[in-house]
């Protein structure tokens, strides 16, 4: 089944079932108490989803409703056997189209997949179907999850949960207005410039960008090479946050870059006396990054909330050319998109099914010399070790999660920022970069929003490896700050 955006508009989570406003630790535990019983948890979410959804497009590739509420049915019934419930045992979860999924059709975003029906789950959806979810549907992608604006032939746009007439954000912006909206509990994502950031930001929810090789990917035929892009989860509270998380994450041996050992239970350990830690403002890296007025003010008044409660906040501007940065981020992702996406430009026949930012980075991808892709290399590593210096002296790294609001949803994508020109389809979302070239675990928070009502979000940087310290500050922020109850 597929929906389509109608009109936009309208109250959203004050006609929310009761059930739909709750989050997914506390549907869990009623769920495994037998307090409620999955059938009636997931009704009331697919009720949810069918008033609202065509307003937001959020959902797409919805499954029959008593296909759904069979396997419902079934969660309800392994309890009355006395077995024991996963951590998401009974939740209803919409997985973002990019990760396959057995049984339900998976487009990428493309007219090109659009009747794709795989045969196997990848790896971070067979996690959380073992965890107990149960798989409604997919959420809603740009075609190959290029730019940070979810629109796509097969399905169209998304809106954004505050406001419909802008976008959502992307990729995973399905993801972030479900879970803004209500329709789901929580969401999973995926991201490599930002998409988990992004929306994160533009739907006021927290997005959690792991360290590279903490969730590890499937299929991924570059997987010796796969270090930017990955799969994480998105969450209203930062218990949901890391009660995915701990499903997504752990090693597994198809995916040679992920890291050793299982995912700890990340929830129980949220709590930590985080007085006296540093956070380096990097705010829009000196100047070089084009900035839409009002989002340093806004991040800079969330970080005043983290000072009040006893961190140390000093701006600072590492000592890197960011401009050199970018286009490393710019040679490898190339590389990387243009190499995976090559076999469908190859076809004259499907070529021309492709978006233009698909074709740019394949095209870009064909000009790369093995000595240009060193260099790029070497520039992050560089890099690498600037961020390793930058945690001798702070904690944490903060810049805004987006340079400019969310945008009119028929827009593409932003042309210019405070006057000056954009030159390709994501150079407007340059702010993720370092954080992905980093590979280290980051987190967007919301900050608030802008006298028009729009959201933002801000970035929070974390040592390498230490994803929980990330997930603590995300506790430690939410519990400080009024932006994270500001329901659509």
């Amino acid at each position: 089944m597929r929906l389509a955006a109608t009109n936009p508009g309208g109250d959203v989570t004050g006609k929310a079932p009761e059930l739909c406003r709750l989050d997914a630790g506390t549907l869990c535990r009623l769920i495994a108490r037998r307090d409620v019983s999955a059938r009636e948890v997931v009704g009331a979410f697919l009720d949810h989803i069918e008033a609202i959804n065509p307003t937001y497009n959020a959902i797409v590739s919805l499954r029959p409703r008593e296909e759904i509420l069979a396997d419902a049915d079934a969660a309800d019934a392994a309890l009355a056997r006395g077995e024991a419930a996963g951590p998401l045992h009974g939740l209803p979860q919409a997985i973002k189209d990019l990760a396959p999924t057995k049984g339900i059709t998976t487009t990428f975003g493309s007219p090109l997949f659009a009747d794709f029906v795989p045969t196997a789950d990848a790896i971070m959806v067979a996690r959380m179907r073992a965890a107990g979810a149960i798989i409604i549907g997919k959420t809603n992608t740009p075609e190959f999850g290029l730019g940070s604006h979810t629109y796509n032939p097969v399905f169209g746009a998304t809106r954004n949960a505050y406001e419909p007439a802008r976008t959502a954000g992307g990729s995973s912006g399905g993801a972030a207005v479900a879970l803004a909206t209500r329709m789901l509990p929580v969401a999973d994502g995926s991201d490599f410039g930002g998409s988990l950031r992004n929306p994160a930001a533009y739907n006021n929810v927290f997005g959690f960008r792991p360290s590279q090789g903490r969730v590890p990917s499937l299929p991924a035929p570059e997987g010796f090479f796969s270090q930017l892009g990955t799969e994480g989860p998105m969450a209203r509270n930062a218990a949901d946050l890391a009660r995915l998380l701990s499903v997504q994450a752990g090693y597994d041996p198809r995916a040679p870059l992920s890291l050793d050992g299982a995912a700890r239970g990340y929830e129980a350990l949220l709590d930590a006396d985080l007085k006296g830690r540093r956070i380096a403002w990097l705010g829009d890296l000196g100047g070089h990054l084009a900035m839409e007025d009002g989002i340093l003010s806004l991040c800079e008044g969330g970080l005043r909330h983290l000072a009040d409660a006893g961190l140390v906040v000093e701006p600072h501007v590492p000592a890197f050319d960011f401009e050199t940065l970018w286009q490393a981020f710019v040679t490898l992702r190339h590389f990387m998109v243009g190499g995976k996406l090559k076999p469908l430009y190859d076809d004259p026949a499907k070529r021309e099914k492709l978006k233009f930012a698909a074709r740019w980075e394949i095209e870009g991808g064909e000009r790369l010399s093995a000595y240009r892709l060193y260099e790029a290399s070497t520039v992050r590593t560089a890099w690498y070790a600037c961020v390793l210096r930058l945690f001798e002296r702070f904690d944490y790294l903060a810049l805004p999660s987006a340079q400019v609001f969310p945008f009119p949803v028929e827009e593409e994508w932003p042309r210019e920022i405070a006057g000056r020109p954009m030159d390709s389809y994501h150079r407007w979302m340059e702010v993720v970069a370092p954080a992905t070239l980093s590979g280290c675990p980051v987190a967007s928070v919301p900050v608030g929003f802008n006298a028009d009502g729009l959201p933002m979000g801000m970035q929070i940087v974390g040592r390498p490896r230490d994803d929980l310290s990330v997930l603590q500050l995300v506790r430690t922020y939410e519990q400080i700050t009024p932006f994270p109850a500001v329901a659509p």
